[in-house]
């Protein structure tokens, strides 16, 4: 399992390193991914900038490997990164995702050994919930065609958007599940507020609790989606101008 994470935030600077209950965000994510029973290491894939540097000392911390490759370049990183420990199907789960579900996890890896598709990505699901699931051959194939060497925003589409590969998507038969309209991600102060009512609400040390009790407290309590809603619109529109593919033999926008 991949867990991208830097330090350059400039929406809400140092995110990973903020803290909630006393550990900083990066940890519970680390503590909440360990809980999936399926994967054979966790990775955190950082930068070579040396503020980045602190990363490698949490992951010690917690148990977890560390992996330093370029900063822009998120597809070379995970390609080194998978060279280096031999690996053959990748789960990533976004360093700002700190509600992405184990049993989504244990889901993905379980697909690709049912199927081996190149790629894997969850529908209809509150953004920042699941992770995506990556074939090494893939993403090696990925790295060869691209012709871009920031592949921070929007990466996935080199897998979705080109044709070129086998794209699983799974979906939940879980209706309770299906709120794609939820915000779930880090990115502004009002993620961070509503994450902290989240942890507020249901965080215990001893237990890290699931996706299925984070949608039955906003059920119950519909109020806390509107800490975060107005950010959605905004959110989506940087994105679209960020992200980008570019290919060798042909560009796509």
């Amino acid at each position: 399992m991949f867990i991208p994470v830097r330090l350059g935030s400039t929406r809400l600077p140092r995110k990973p390193l903020l803290k909630i209950k006393g550990k900083a965000l990066i940890e519970h994510l680390i503590e909440r991914v360990k809980t999936a029973k399926l994967p054979n290491l966790v990775i955190l894939c950082i930068t070579t900038r040396p503020e980045d540097s602190i990363f490698t000392r949490i992951a010690k911390k917690c148990g977890v490997e560390c992996f330093r490759g370029s900063e822009k370049d998120i597809l070379d990183r995970y390609l080194n990164a998978a060279l280096k420990y031999d690996v053959d199907f990748i789960v990533n789960v976004d360093g700002d995702d700190i509600f992405c579900d184990p049993e989504l996890i244990d889901k993905t890896i379980e697909a690709f050994l049912k199927t081996g598709p190149s790629f894997i990505k969850w529908k209809d699901l509150p953004l920042g919930a699941a992770p995506c699931g990556i074939k090494f051959e893939a993403l090696k194939k990925a790295c060869e065609i691209k012709d871009e060497s920031n592949t921070e925003t929007g990466w996935s589409a080199y897998f979705t958007d080109t044709n070129l590969f086998d794209v699983e998507y799974l979906e939940t038969e879980d209706k309770e599940l299906k709120h794609p309209e939820i915000r779930m991600t880090l990115d502004y102060p009002e993620d961070l507020r509503f994450v902290e009512e989240i942890f507020n609400r249901l965080y215990s040390p001893e237990k890290v609790f699931t996706l299925r009790e984070i949608l039955d407290l906003l059920r119950k309590q519909p109020h806390l989606l509107e800490i975060n809603k107005g950010v959605q619109d905004k959110y989506w529109k940087r994105f679209k101008q960020k992200a980008r593919i570019k290919l060798k033999t042909k560009s796509t926008s």
